[in-house]
């Protein structure tokens, strides 16, 4: 791989990394300080956050998605996943979900000021649900075609597969489970930990089966 394309892919595992660090900081924030203090009902879309806070609120974690998509398609394009159907198919899937995230931040502005029953929530909650679904199952399927493609090895082979598990338990978890930043802030980790072993690791590693041999057969 050209030197050009393995700065590209550096650059995006930073992005991964950015965006996975202040998801992770994020969800450990709301869940330890802003729900506790809060007095915004969980009935509303905007819990914990007021109306008025929601929209800077929204916009932040919408650049997060941005940031942590542009990490994703870096993934897709080394090829750490392998060749395979699968291999495509759930990076795809993955990159939909996370931009399905986006959307759905971006529409939570608009439906602040509802109950978490009024029809435009159940709508958004809906784009949040696909979302979820899209990259869990894209998470699971990059995952075990990573770890059946080896180019990856040591922990960075597990880091797509704990993402895919990671997102499963956001999907048993709806907009008003106080327990969902908490859920947040361990996706935050997966995806840390996936933009870390894309930066410190972009392309495959050198397979030592064939030195192990000469070695052997020179002893």
């Amino acid at each position: 791989m050209a030197r050009r394309d393995t700065k590209s892919l550096r650059t995006a595992g930073i992005s991964c990394i950015v965006g996975a660090a202040a998801t992770t900081l994020g969800g450990v924030v709301v869940q330890g300080i802003v729900q506790p203090v809060t007095t915004v009902s969980d009935h509303r879309w905007s819990y914990p956050w007021s109306s008025g806070a929601l929209v800077p609120i929204s916009l932040l974690w919408a650049s997060l998605h941005l940031l942590v998509f542009v990490g994703l398609l870096g993934f897709a394009r080394s090829g750490l996943a392998g060749p395979s159907r699968s291999a495509r198919l759930g990076a795809t899937l993955a990159l939909v979900g996370t931009a399905l995230l986006f959307v759905g931040e971006l529409a939570s502005i608009l439906i602040r000021d509802q109950r978490t029953d009024d029809t435009g929530a159940v709508i958004v909650a809906g784009i949040f649900g696909i979302a979820s679904l899209l990259t869990a199952a894209g998470f699971l399927a990059a995952g075990i075609a990573t770890l059946r493609a080896r180019l990856w090895r040591g922990w960075r082979r597990f880091t797509p597969l704990s993402a895919g598990i990671a997102t499963c338990v956001l999907l048993g978890l709806d907009s008003t489970t106080k327990a969902l930043p908490t859920g947040v802030a361990i996706y935050g980790l997966c995806l840390l930990a996936l933009g870390v072993a894309l930066y410190t690791q972009p392309t495959p590693e050198p397979d030592e089966r064939p030195v192990l041999a000469v070695q052997e057969q020179a002893a």
